[in-house]
């Protein structure tokens, strides 16, 4: 695997130059569900504004949210500042050097950790992301679905194997942390794997039997339910638009974003409740689909302009007019951006 490593792995991502403890814990939690490829400016432009774990943790969240934004699963970026937050309260402004101490902050589990540890300082810990889960379920022929407790302990267990391994340097476990992923990321992917060039196909079980289209065991089939809502897209006459702030739980938490409803009366019972005009002069736009991890949501756009709010409706931490020019500076949902820097 180093062999394979020192020729064919990346040597070159932002997070490893410098590789320190805050860019590598930055990096591995842009990549849990976000590809390379996706990730890398959204890293570059977050530590350019936040270049350290102190100011990540002085920022406004809405900062915090609107260099994530687009990046999804904000989850993700509110963890990412509650522990930013706590390691300046409880470890000096440092991320610490410490499993159960890591795995004890917000979005960072047991892989996750053992990754910092491994990248940042060398330490021998095993890591269990999803390219490492393809890897191992291929190589030793692991059946079941990964995301099962059973099958999970299973694989743990080998992952600890290999890192106990004698034959491997102490001094290359941030290289060989990277060269499990970017064995399953480059070479052992999910569909169209490149068997003839992996340097573990002698021994892959997988191989050996013919089941690497079948391995690792997929996940369960379940059909996506279907939801629908409106999206209030409110313009004043200075060409400001009316964002609401969403709760601190649920999809697109804290995030800013038009007022939505279920369905029309109750998108008309909020807009007489708060603006002044007509519900029925809404321009109605091309929906919106938009897909979650456990549900696809199609939003469809109202859209008023020359609107004005109640005399009782100001700015607060729910409600905010906001300039075009100002909508960069705030976490907001991606397909709710995209609509709003619509030109028509």
């Amino acid at each position: 695997m180093l062999r394979w490593f020192d020729v064919s792995g990346r040597h070159d991502l932002p997070w490893q130059h410098p590789r320190t403890p805050y860019r590598v814990w930055l990096s591995e939690i842009m990549l849990q569900q976000t590809q390379v490829k996706t990730a890398a400016p959204y890293f570059e432009r977050f530590v350019a504004a936040l270049p350290s774990l102190p100011t990540l943790a002085a920022a406004p969240q809405d900062q915090v949210l609107a260099l994530w934004s687009g990046l999804g699963y904000y989850a993700r970026a509110r963890n990412l500042h509650a522990t930013a937050q706590r390691c300046v309260e409880l470890h000096g402004g440092e991320l610490p050097r410490d499993l159960d101490a890591l795995t004890a902050l917000p979005g960072i589990g047991r892989s996750t950790a053992a990754a910092i540890l491994s990248q940042a300082w060398g330490d021998r810990h095993a890591i269990l992301d999803g390219n490492v889960k393809r890897v191992l379920s291929r190589y030793h022929g692991v059946t079941g679905y990964p995301g099962l407790p059973a099958v999970e302990k299973q694989l743990w267990a080998l992952a600890e194997r290999s890192v106990s391994s004698p034959q491997l340097p102490a001094a290359r476990m941030a290289d060989y942390t990277q060269a499990q992923m970017d064995l399953g990321a480059t070479l052992c992917t999910r569909a169209d794997p490149a068997c003839v060039l992996c340097p573990l196909q002698d021994d892959c079980v997988a191989r050996r039997e013919g089941r690497v289209a079948e391995l690792p065991t997929p996940k369960p089939g379940k059909v996506a339910p279907q939801r629908y809502a409106q999206v209030l897209w409110l313009i004043d006459a200075q060409d400001r638009v009316l964002l609401q702030r969403r709760p601190p739980a649920g999809i697109w938490a804290s995030l800013w974003t038009l007022p939505q409803a279920d369905d029309a009366q109750l998108a008309q019972h909020w807009f007489d409740g708060h603006v002044r005009g007509d519900f029925a002069g809404a321009e109605a736009l091309a929906p919106i689909a938009h897909a979650f991890s456990h549900y696809k949501l199609e939003l469809q756009p109202l859209r008023w302009r020359g609107i004005a709010p109640h005399d009782a409706v100001r700015d607060n931490d729910e409600l905010r007019w906001v300039a075009r020019a100002e909508l960069s500076a705030l976490g907001i949902p991606a397909p709710i951006r995209k609509l709003l820097e619509r030109n028509d």
